[in-house]
């Protein structure tokens, strides 16, 4: 029995990017970091899942109970690191399913053996930064936050852009004009330097950070859309739709933004790998998330200030570039299999 064979012009599209092995198979492990990293709290966390104390279940990965929940003295908050609390919650008949790793992206190991930052060893297996956090559950966590500021940039860049730019290449004229001028004006504006301004007048926040990058973000897709209204307006089948009686928004949403798709796709992975670039910039410069916010930027400051530490700056190094490996490939991909002449 033959397997099913997609059908339409997407369709042999998405078997042509199928073909393109390295670039189908980066999306499908970008895909799974992408998925491990969204559930990171179950992965790398300082709290157990699930404990049975005394014969009753507590759920500390959703709820914070107090270390006198487990006999202990203090009404704090339990530190499940604790000899004391670990013993308690593991003797007897007492026991706790712990994460694969046992640290959170804030969490200070009290008790290792060597002073941070720590080299790899079995407590922390991708070492300690120089405040004794865990690099592997900074990594994991600042990995989701740098895919998941990515992937919103680029929704929004390309909306913004999809919108402009099918707004000016359909109607042309002196729409098209007047908005030509508004983005050279804007795109001329020094847009490092604007941006380095904006973002040190604010308190380091990854919401600032994405508001300055969207003003910028949707230009250069504005352009490939524009270019393509403005070649597909004056056709064939956009004449015969206009002599049926179709509205302006039905033409656009019906034939010409469907005919315009191509080479936005194949940009998306580019673009989402600058905003992944740019966001790695900024928290490496201090103006991007919080300082206590697991990035990949502040790992890689923290590797130029503690050169000794090469376990901080060649794990941030190694996941970061491959990231961008993955995006280009798949982009390159993506390019591949919606070439018009490929058919």
């Amino acid at each position: 029995m033959k397997p099913a064979v997609a059908r339409g012009p997407w369709g042999r599209a998405w078997n042509r990017f199928k073909a393109q092995k390295l670039g189908y198979y980066s999306l499908l492990l970008f895909l799974l970091m992408l998925v491990l990293s969204s559930a990171a709290e179950l992965i790398s966390n300082d709290k157990p899942i699930l404990v049975r104390y005394q014969g009753q279940w507590y759920v500390p990965l959703l709820n914070d109970y107090a270390e006198t929940t487990f006999g202990g003295d203090f009404p704090t908050p339990a530190d499940y690191h604790d000899p004391f609390v670990l013993q308690q919650i593991t003797g007897g008949d007492n026991w706790a399913l712990f994460t694969p790793n046992r640290y959170g992206p804030n969490t200070l190991n009290y008790f290792a053996s060597k002073p941070n930052p720590a080299p790899p060893s079995s407590e922390n297996w991708l070492g300690t930064d120089e405040k004794g956090r865990d690099v592997l559950a900074r990594l994991l966590y600042g990995f989701r936050i740098s895919a998941l500021f990515g992937l919103a940039l680029t929704f929004v860049g390309t909306l913004l852009g999809v919108i402009i730019g099918a707004l000016q290449g359909y109607f042309a004229g002196r729409i098209d004009l007047i908005g030509q001028r508004l983005i050279e004006v804007w795109g001329a504006l020094p847009e490092l330097y604007l941006l380095l301004i904006i973002v040190s007048m604010f308190e380091p926040s990854i919401w600032v950070l994405f508001v300055v990058l969207s003003l910028f973000g949707w230009m250069l897709m504005s352009d490939y859309v524009r270019a393509e209204f403005l070649r597909n307006r004056n056709l064939e089948y956009v004449t015969a739709a206009r002599a049926l009686g179709l509205s302006d928004w039905q033409i656009i949403r019906r034939h010409l933004l469907p005919n315009s798709m191509t080479s936005v796709i194949a940009f998306l992975p580019f673009r989402k790998s600058a905003a992944v670039l740019a966001l790695t910039a900024f928290d490496f410069l201090g103006l991007g998330v919080p300082p206590s916010t697991a990035s990949l930027g502040e790992l890689l400051a923290q590797g130029k200030a503690n050169l000794d530490a090469w376990w901080i700056s060649l794990s941030t190094f190694a996941v970061l570039v491959s990231l961008l490996l993955l995006l280009v490939f798949i982009g390159e991909a993506a390019r591949a299999a919606l070439d018009p002449r490929a058919d």
